[in-house]
């Protein structure tokens, strides 16, 4: 692998991990995950909301410079919380 490869791929090793960092807290804060400093599965949409904002903000910003993996992950990761959020919402409002 030349550097230049080399390169690219640590960065898109870090934009990945940097996205499933920001979805793994927004699960925490829909209660689909357990937050792992308080050991308690948790409920803060409007935390949740703004870590699906950040991600939001990420994709329009970084448009036409994302690898096709780096965009498909980014992509589905937000219909998956989007989805998730509306689900939560709709059982708040019952």
């Amino acid at each position: 692998m030349s550097e230049k490869q080399n390169k690219e791929h640590k960065i898109t090793v870090l934009f990945l991990n940097l996205v499933l960092s920001m979805q793994t807290a927004a699960l925490q804060n829909l209660g689909k995950a357990e937050n792992p400093m308080t050991g308690k599965v948790e409920v803060n949409p409007e935390q949740a909301r703004a870590y699906i904002d950040m991600l939001d903000m990420l994709e329009a910003k970084t448009q036409n410079n994302l690898n096709d993996d780096e965009k498909r992950y980014l992509g589905n990761a937000l219909t998956e919380l989007k989805t998730i959020y509306v689900e939560e919402l709709k059982k708040k409002d019952k």
